[in-house]
């Protein structure tokens, strides 16, 4: 039985009455996306038609879910909420504080051992507040969600940016920072500007080589790294629905690259497969009662282009298999020719030295076995490995049926190292290099989501593509990047040419899921004599002091750096190695913007004190202005912030005393962040105004005591020869917004208002 099948069912209960209202409000057919927005509104029933892309909309989530790294600081700030109990479904997932590198046992010990600390908080605090706890190797969470929590209709957000894959059952789910997740958590609604609306209509069948994560690799192509800012993308079609329901969480999982709010596909016979195979009968009974409710009315994907602000079409029997990258997740190549050339005029390495399979993206039982075939074929066909190989299963349901069906002995026959069920070099954790920033130049290839630079191992010179499982593999024994299963031979041991035939797999284990202890731990009925103790001279934890309110007179600020390019929430709060003081806000804030390119210089982490002259650490600089009483500006390029949802990146600047981020544009997760720290995150009215900052400027806001919504502030930029330049700066405030800032932070307004 599912968990949370009553609130299941009170969700399916008004759904109907709330969709049906919302249509005639609206004044046309639905999309799904619509449906599950408008029958999830804070306040109830729907009384007004909301307007896409410029509405904030106050919403009711059905529930939370939070993995370890994240989950530390959420619920730091949850312990100051002063709430007894979370007000929704909770769960905590301890899948990102576990370092791959010797294999699962031994990786899984030594993560317990120098983890524990945080562990044992995570544990203690989610059984004192009402929150379900998934224990280290348990699995990856957005994995064990799909599996456990997701249904059709609903409406969930969690603290990791991938949280979106669970719209592969067709829920609307979304990354958040903690801080919003807070506020759930402690009973309050939750906002989110009103989306637009992205169709893509799949035609034609997947088949041969081609996988689900081809076709989120080709929309990333069409629309880039920032093509769907502020967008749900909602699938449909002969090509969604023919589609396994593990398959279409792949594709809404990578949705986060382009920037999407979250993507999502209707109710159908494939997630009922799923639902049913995962010991979710209810909630398939109670899904099928209301199926026309849960999917969009059949004129919106008749005539798309009327209902959609944009509409892609993509003829799946005619994608072929992809690789995207280095760096960048939307830099498609076809694999084979396409990719030697590309490669060769490039100087990317040919050698592959790796290809990695797993991660939250591509970790399930389908996934794990259309790779095993092409393992099997190597074992078969007398192929030795060129490249090493490492497997991260999903979870430990599917790593146990996994294991029992014989699929992850084929990888092992081939010396692949199994990782534990976690995120490992998918999120940097993966000990691959003694010295990483003096790590030679290569090139991976891997089924994961991201590819970042420094992403996966910290080596800078890591070239790293994603592709599919099955891509994956080949790429692996072959150990080429331009090498293309379709068409290319191999020698064998024996001298002999050989090729691969076509993956095969399953959608679903044939003798079903099983597992023995699947990592999870129901928190008690009454948790208020539970202590969650934090030691004071913690490494790893801290206790959460409130940031003061920035006040409405902001002058003779510094500038602590102009980020130039790309700058991602890895450039501004480093995971890998940084991930163990998650929890401890001071001691995090020593990786504050040091992976960010300074525009003057064009260095990471050397940027010029004002007060000495001298050059330093992004840090130390930022400590020195706050402890001299000044305030700090940080200045960015388009969609900063773009990338992980971690809060961390918000709140390091704010702890450091930065009390603005001035860009060009946004990531929307980054500027929700920033805005629920109190900080102010501003736009430039005019962009080309980036190219008036000079290293050496102070800055004064003329009119913050004015702040008010939909009306731009005043900077005055002062040269160091005292000449100046007056630039207007939007923003994107509401009043309940400006609030959040004229208190210091979300928080202590949520304090302020249950202390009332």
């Amino acid at each position: 039985m599912a968990f949370d099948i009553d609130m299941i069912k009170e969700v399916y209960t008004k759904m109907a009455e709330r969709v049906d209202k919302a249509r005639g409000i609206v004044g046309k057919p639905l999309t799904l996306s619509e449906k599950i927005l408008y029958s999830h509104l804070w306040d109830g029933s729907p009384t007004e038609a909301f307007s896409r892309g410029k509405d904030y909309v106050d919403f009711a989530p059905d529930r939370i879910a939070c993995q370890d790294a994240t989950a530390q600081m959420a619920l730091l700030q949850f312990m100051q909420a002063g709430k007894p109990k979370v007000a929704v479904p909770t769960t905590v997932h301890c899948d990102h504080l576990i370092q791959a590198k010797d294999g699962a046992a031994k990786d899984l010990k030594h993560a317990n051992s120098v983890s524990s600390e945080v562990f044992n908080f995570l544990e203690s605090v989610s059984n004192k507040y009402g929150i379900g706890f998934w224990k280290p190797g348990a699995g990856i969470i957005h994995q064990v969600v799909l599996e456990n929590y997701a249904f059709p209709g609903g409406m969930m957000i969690g603290t990791d940016s991938h949280t979106v894959n669970a719209g592969g059952l067709g829920m609307v789910a979304i990354g958040v920072g903690g801080a919003d997740a807070v506020d759930v958590m402690a009973g309050m609604a939750w906002e989110l500007k009103f989306p637009k609306l992205i169709g893509v209509k799949l035609t034609g069948k997947l088949s041969g080589w081609t996988a689900p994560k081809d076709v989120i690799l080709k929309v990333a192509e069409i629309l880039t790294a920032k093509g769907g800012t502020g967008a749900i993308v909602e699938y449909f079609g002969p090509g969604a629905t023919a589609m396994s329901c593990t398959g279409k969480g792949t594709i809404c999982n990578m949705g986060a690259e382009i920037g999407a709010t979250t993507s999502t596909f209707g109710y159908d016979e494939s997630m009922e497969r799923y639902l049913r195979a995962t010991d979710r009968s209810d909630v398939a009974d109670a899904a099928n009662a209301v199926k026309e409710h849960l999917t969009g009315d059949a004129e919106v994907y008749t005539n798309p282009e009327q209902y959609f602000d944009e509409l892609i079409e993509i003829n799946l029997s005619e994608l072929s298999p992809l690789l995207n990258g280095p760096f960048t997740p939307d830099l498609s190549t076809p694999v084979g020719k396409d990719m030697n050339k590309k490669a060769t005029d490039n100087e990317w390495p040919i050698k592959v030295e790796w290809g990695l399979i797993g991660s939250c993206t591509n970790s399930s039982y389908e996934d794990l076995s259309r790779a095993s075939s092409i393992a099997q074929q190597a074992l078969d066909k007398g192929l030795k490995m060129k490249a090493e190989l490492g497997i991260n299963p999903g979870s430990e349901q599917v790593r146990y049926t996994a294991d029992r069906d014989g699929i992850l002995g084929i990888f092992e026959k081939l010396d692949a190292k199994i990782f534990t069920n976690a995120c490992g070099p998918c999120i940097g954790q993966w000990a691959r290099y003694s010295d990483p920033k003096n790590a030679p130049k290569n090139s991976i290839v891997h089924s994961f989501n991201r590819n970042f630079a420094k992403r996966a191992d910290g080596n800078p010179n890591t070239h790293a593509f994603v592709a599919s499982p099955e891509i994956t593999a080949a790429i692996a024994i072959a150990g080429r990047l331009d090498f293309n299963p379709m068409t290319d031979k191999l020698i064998n041991e024996n001298g002999e040419e050989v090729m691969f035939d076509e993956p095969t797999g399953w959608e679903l284990p044939p003798k079903g899921f099983e597992v023995k202890d699947n990592g999870y731990l129901a928190p008690e009925a009454d948790g208020s004599h539970v202590q969650v103790k934090v030691a004071e001279d913690s490494e790893r934890l801290q206790l959460l002091t409130p940031f003061t309110p920035l006040g409405d007179h902001i002058a003779g600020a510094k500038l602590l750096i102009k980020a130039l390019g790309k700058c991602t929430t890895d450039h501004i709060s480093m995971a890998g190695p940084w991930l163990r003081f998650r929890g401890h806000l001071d001691n995090i804030s020593n990786n504050c913007l040091i992976g960010a390119i300074n525009a003057f210089g064009e260095k990471t982490n050397f940027v010029k004190n004002q007060l000495t002259g001298e050059f330093g650490g992004v840090p130390d600089t930022a400590r020195a202005y706050k402890a001299a009483g000044i305030k700090s500006i940080v200045v960015g390029d388009h969609n900063y912030g773009e990338g992980s949802s971690r809060e961390h990146a918000a709140m390091e600047p704010r702890h450091l005393g930065v009390a603005a981020v001035i860009v060009k544009s946004f990531a929307r997760i980054h500027e929700t962040n920033l805005k629920k720290q109190g900080m102010l995150g501003l736009t430039f009215a005019n962009e080309n105004d980036y190219d008036l900052i000079q290293e050496d400027d102070t800055f004064n806001f003329t009119d913050l005591n004015e702040f008010a919504p939909d009306k731009p502030l005043t900077l005055e930029i002062v040269h160091t020869d005292g000449s100046t330049d007056v630039i207007k700066l939007n923003h994107t405030y509401n009043d309940a917004q400006i609030a959040w800032y004229k208190e210091g932070s979300a928080l202590n307004l949520i304090k302020k208002e249950n202390n009332g």
